[in-house]
């Protein structure tokens, strides 16, 4: 889609037109500061492409996330400095000899997807299962701290 013959031409659907187009992103703009960077592009469509369903219950965080037809090999689920849940792989196109795609609809390639976790998360009491295409990661929280009981200080007679 050229936004130009539409009328439009500012800098930022500039932007995504080379976006869209699969122009040189990260090229001579990002360089000069002018533009987002190629890693920066890949990793916006990746997660923009990766919907996932985020769940509170009083014991634990749930992260649901589709995933058709990938393997536990194919899945990778990290936590980042700073309390982050990053989720990442990626789907590749099956080659067979002799067949040609008519139509490609499903989408292949990375996704990610970053969640900053809340304090109480416990970073060591994660478990993720793909289950039927459907990957679910949980994540413990810690116990509430207790609360502070009253110190009683003995007065001595001097």
């Amino acid at each position: 889609m050229d936004f130009r013959l539409m009328g439009l031409d500012a800098p930022l659907l500039h932007t995504i037109q080379h976006m869209l187009d699969g122009d040189d992103v990260g090229g001579d703009a990002a360089k000069s500061g002018g533009g987002p960077t190629r890693t920066y592009v890949r990793d916006a469509r990746a997660m923009a492409a990766t919907p996932a369903d985020v769940k509170e219950y009083p014991t634990s965080y749930v992260f649901v996330i589709d995933m058709p037809g990938l393997k536990s090999g194919d899945i990778r689920v990290q936590v980042e400095e700073d309390n982050v849940l990053n989720i990442s792989g990626e789907r590749k196109r099956e080659e067979e000899e002799g067949a040609k795609y008519v139509r490609m609809e499903r989408r292949i390639g990375k996704f990610m997807r970053k969640f900053v976790l809340p304090e109480n998360a416990n970073t060591d009491k994660i478990t993720a299962v793909c289950q039927d295409g459907v990957l679910t990661v949980t994540v413990e929280k810690l116990p509430p701290p207790e609360p502070k009981k009253p110190k009683t200080i003995e007065v001595k007679i001097a």
